[in-house]
């Protein structure tokens, strides 16, 4: 253990023996290190040194450069000083030596350009490591203040920033005292900063700038008003003074009556004017003391400014309706008292528990804004009720729509700010929304401004504000809706209904509840009288119900019970609506039912969601469809009927609307929810969308998804088992045991049942559509299976592999029907082909987490090792054009569906193939966006290094294909991200690929006339790129 005689001798031989900055930059660092260690561990030891310890640290620092070693002499200089404590300490009598050594570094910056790249320690570390040394001791600041105000006028931008915050952290360092003595030169230079910064200032007059500052400010501004309010704070009246006294801010404040309009001030001036306000701003919200001083001095100007005198010693005003409604305030006055309100109402609002010392009523800012806040909100009302919708009113707009904004949002109930002049204000914002929709901006403005006096009146718990804002703004802006009103526009209803939701959780189930309502009463005129008026209506009120505000009451359990009765007043409209007409056919509004349907159960607790599939299998049950006494017989009948007859007859618009509905509870449920007559419903499905539902097709993917595998299937009614469920749906269990059909080549290693959907797909016999939609049907399924990491999904692979060549059974037609049966040969196989983009793909519809998919991790990998040698096999033996070409499809598919590093662990392999599947693809316009899909997989390929291998390898033959997909006519992006493919590929090593650049050259140049900008900008990229090769 290291004694203090031991660290004493220690610093001694150091101080005697080194020549710290004769060493090399390892040995130096390693001297600091030393040092460090001594000063903090032993300080007692080494400050018996005195003057020799101090002499030979600076001795030692002096002329240092190495960032490494300069971080730690900036700590010993700190450390140093508070070794020696005491104010009688040798430290003072070296104080100018110290600060002589740190002055030379400030400030901090890197004599080579790339140098702050090359080392360990950036610039942001040595400045602030500067800065504590700096601050370090009170017997700096006679040095340190002049230096650091002198700084602020470098041309420098990052050495003023530097000054700035240095100044501001030696400020609360050094203490009022010290400060005070510089407090002219320290105000003088931040004005000047402020000022001369004034360009960054600029007001922005958009609807998202009600919540925040409303301008821009750059480093330079921002670090001089965080100084200016440390100052204030820490002397408040001094500095306060000085504002109130300085002769360039009041020649502004006299010169803002000069001009109207914002439009009118010079760009100098109007620097000058913004720059005002941010003082004024600052200053007033650092301290109640400094809020009263300023606050009283220009306030008081700027009512006289603004029409509202003085008129007595108790400074009562006196205001006249007629005078206030004739005379414009100007935009000067406008904006220096929106800024003064804003700082009083915030300061009130950061005080927290200080609030209520805060808001008295002997304070003078208090006082005069109580006489005064009724006027101001005239004023700012008539500036809103005389604006138009032109450019130049925009300005003011913005800033009357703020101060009201401002005065709504006053803590402490109603003491500053009457009731009735906040009331007032809730009046004008939704007069505003229900009469002015045709002013954008000030619409605009005024749903912002409500949705912020929303937000604070839920957040302050004031139960009289959120009473007077539920009857006025909620209650009205609802009944806009339900009262059918056609004066505003419709959209804008919905938006106005959908942003104030958002303040608070009160006001949106008010606004939710009474959406619903309105959602039910529509339906049922759609469903009673097929009113297609009432269709149009509802669609936008369901979309504006699942787009904007379910997203946002899904995070709050509170609106669990709200949806569920929202979700069994749908059953309900539609059960009391069986015996009515068959209503309209309504696409659009189905789909926006069902969507509304989907995510509103799957909100829902499994207890509620027992009680929703119960419910809905009632209404099921007493459609004609099941209307029966044996529902199951029957479906099993027409199961088989269709089986037979491909019968395809679809719907009443009626049962179209009931199982759909009813197939988006099955989509939508957990895996604990219990299905009773699961039988019933598996064969209810099937045959929907064997007639070409695929909403039924999804519900049934779902459930086999969701299914528990351990289940009895005898717990409740009509239950039954996983493996019963797989039954039903293929009739006779796959197998793998049994005879291989005839010229399989031992690939595809099952054969299909004579019965069930993949005899539907497979089946000479079947019709066109019926096979389409039964291939339809088991993507969805295999997809649910493939999801949970079933096992049966590879018997349901083969059967689309099947269907893909075309000498399997589906090929066995007699030669005379060989033409007819074309089309529907080609449709069979594209759904065939297109199974695999269902398998591979994210789906917003079904199966996913929102919905309580089950999701086995690296799904899509497993699948992607599994089937990629079987369709690499069957490309490479397949002799007809026609299956090849569909299996390149599937291939492009499964490709385009699976992550990137996967694809990029078999590049070698897969690159030969996505190009022949590209060229291919681009033969028919109706696979451009698969051959988009596939486009990006290979930009993916050659733009990551872990593909470069293969890339190179394959380099001329990548470069000949993409060549020719530089002029596919029929998608933009398929030209564009061939031409960045090409780029790509310049990066290549030159010997590789300079043998194709006049051939890229030539191509890349036809492109640069092509009638898209974006394809015309890539070519030049390209050209560029290819040219210095």
């Amino acid at each position: 253990m290291v004694t203090s005689s031991d660290a004493k001798g220690v610093a001694e031989s150091f101080l005697q023996n080194l020549q710290v900055q004769s060493l090399g930059q390892h040995d130096r660092k390693l001297c600091f290190e030393l040092m460090e260690c001594l000063l903090e561990y032993y300080p007692l030891a080494v400050a018996s040194l005195g003057d020799d310890l101090i002499y030979g640290i600076c001795e030692a620092i002096d002329g240092e450069k190495d960032p490494q070693c300069l971080m730690l002499a900036f700590h010993i200089m700190e450390v140093l000083v508070q070794v020696f404590p005491e104010p009688c300490s040798p430290i003072e009598s070296f104080a100018s030596d110290l600060f002589g050594i740190l002055s030379s570094y400030f400030p901090i910056h890197f004599t080579h350009a790339k140098a702050e790249e090359d080392v360990e320690v950036k610039r942001d570390d040595l400045s602030r490591a500067l800065m504590l040394a700096f601050s370090s001791s009170p017997l700096f600041e006679p040095s340190v203040i002049p230096l650091l105000l002198e700084k602020l006028s470098s041309s420098l931008s990052s050495a003023k920033v530097d000054s700035l915050k240095y100044l501001s952290y030696c400020t609360s360092k050094y203490g009022a005292e010290r400060i005070a003595k510089h407090a002219g030169a320290i105000w003088s230079s931040l004005k000047d900063a402020i000022f001369t910064s004034g360009q960054s200032f600029v007001l922005s007059f958009t609807p998202e700038s009600l919540g925040g500052l409303g301008c821009q400010e750059n480093e330079i501004a921002a670090e001089a008003l965080a100084l200016l309010e440390k100052v204030v704070i820490q002397n408040s009246n001094l500095f306060s003074s000085m504002i109130v006294g300085d002769e360039e801010i009041n020649m502004v404040l006299n010169s803002i009556t000069g001009y109207q309009s914002c439009n009118e001030i010079p760009l100098q001036s109007t620097q000058k004017l913004y720059s005002v306000g941010r003082i004024l701003y600052v200053s007033v919200k650092a301290s109640v003391a400094s809020c009263s001083r300023i606050f009283q001095y220009f306030f008081s100007c700027l009512m006289e400014s603004m029409g509202l005198p003085v008129v007595n010693g108790s400074g009562t005003c006196s205001f006249n309706d007629d005078c206030m409604i004739s005379k414009r305030p100007n935009h000067g006055s406008l904006y220096l008292c929106v800024e003064l309100l804003g700082a009083c109402r915030d300061l009130v609002i950061s005080s927290g528990d200080l609030a209520s010392q805060c808001v008295s009523a002997s304070e003078t800012w208090c006082c005069l804004l109580q006489r005064f806040s009724t006027s101001l909100s005239m004023i700012f009302s008539s500036t809103l009720a005389t604006s138009t919708d032109k450019p130049a009113h925009d300005a003011d707009v913005y800033l009357a729509v703020k101060g009201l904004q401002i005065l709504a949002t006053f803590p402490g109930g109603y003491l500053l700010v009457s009731k009735s002049t906040c009331e007032s204000i809730l009046m004008t914002f939704v007069s505003i929304i229900t009469v002015d929709f045709n002013k954008t901006l000030l619409w605009k403005l005024s749903v912002k401004a409500l949705v912020q006096i929303g937000l604070f009146i839920h957040g302050s718990n004031e139960s009289e504000k959120s009473m007077s804002y539920m009857d006025i703004v909620v209650q009205k802006i609802v009944s806009m809706i339900s009262s059918d009103n056609h004066d505003v526009p419709f959209q804008l209803q919905l938006e106005a209904i959908s942003d104030i939701g958002t303040s608070g959780l009160k006001y949106m189930l008010k606004i939710v509840t009474q959406l619903q309502e309105v959602i039910c009463a529509n339906l049922a005129e759609v469903y009673v009288q097929g009113n297609v008026k009432s269709a149009k209506v509802i669609i936008h009120l369901l979309e504006c119900y699942s787009n904007e505000l379910l997203p946002w009451i899904q995070k709050y359990e509170v609106f669990e019970e709200v949806l569920f009765q929202f979700v069994v007043s749908i059953w309900n409209q539609i059960e009391n609506c069986m015996a009515s007409s068959d209503g309209i056919r309504e696409k659009e509004l189905l789909d926006a039912t069902m969507k509304v349907m989907k995510l509103a159960v799957a909100s829902c607790s499994v207890e509620n969601q027992n009680i929703i599939i119960d419910k809905a299998y009632t209404v099921l049950s007493s459609s004609t469809f099941l209307s029966t006494k044996d529902p199951l017989s029957s479906l099993q009948a027409q199961l088989e009927e269709l089986e037979d007859t491909q019968e395809t007859d679809k719907f009443s618009s009626r049962d179209e609307w009931i199982h759909s509905l009813f197939a988006s509870v099955i989509i939508a449920l957990h895996p604990h929810t219990r299905i009773l007559n699961i039988r019933t419903v598996v064969h209810f499905l099937m045959i929907v969308f064997l007639k070409g539902y695929v909403t039924a097709a999804q519900a049934l993917g779902s459930l086999v998804n969701k299914l528990d595998l351990k289940t009895s299937g005898t717990e409740y009614s009509g239950g039954c088992t996983f493996e019963e469920v797989m039954d039903i749906i293929f009739g006779k269990k796959l197998s793998s045991s049994d005879h291989v059909p005839a010229g399989r080549s031992g690939i595809i290693t099952g054969y299909w049942s004579e019965t069930g959907l993949t005899n539907l797909c497979l089946g000479a016999a079947n019709s066109g559509l019926v096979k389409s939609c039964s291939i339809v049907g088991l993507s969805w399924i295999a997809k649910g299976l493939l999801m949970r990491g079933h096992e049966k999904v590879k018997d349901i692979t083969i059967a689309f592999l099947e269907c893909l060549q075309s000498n399997g059974r589906m090929g066995a037609l007699p030669l005379e029907e060989n033409n007819c049966n074309w089309d529907m040969r080609l449709s069979t196989m594209k759904c065939a082909a297109d199974a695999f983009q269902v398998l591979m793909s994210d789906s917003e519809l079904c199966l996913n987490r929102k919905f309580h998919a089950i999701i086995r991790p690296l799904y899509k990998q497993r699948f992607f090792s599994t089937i990629m040698p079987i369709l690499q096999s069957l490309i490479i033996q397949s002799d007809s054009l026609l299956s090849r070409s569909m299996l390149y499809r599937a291939f492009a598919n499964v490709v385009t569906g699976t992550p990137l590093i996967v694809i990029l662990n078999d590049a070698k392999k897969l690159i030969p193939m996505v190009l022949d599947s590209l060229k291919l693809l681009s033969k028919d316009v109706l696979d451009k966006d698969v051959m988009y899909s596939l486009l990006l997989v290979l930009s993916g390929i050659l733009t990551d290094k872990n593909g470069q291998e293969a890339v190179i390898e394959n380099a001329h033959i990548i470069i000949n294909y993409l060549i020719g997909f530089v002029t596919y006519p029929h998608m933009m992006l398929v030209r564009e991200t061939t031409i960045q493919c090409l780029v790509a590929m310049s990066e290549l090593p030159h010997t590789r690929i300079y043998p194709m650049r006049i051939q890229v050259l030539q191509a890349v140049s036809k492109a640069l006339d092509d009638p898209k900008r974006a394809v015309r900008q890539e070519a030049v990229r390209c050209r560029q790129a290819w040219s210095v090769i």
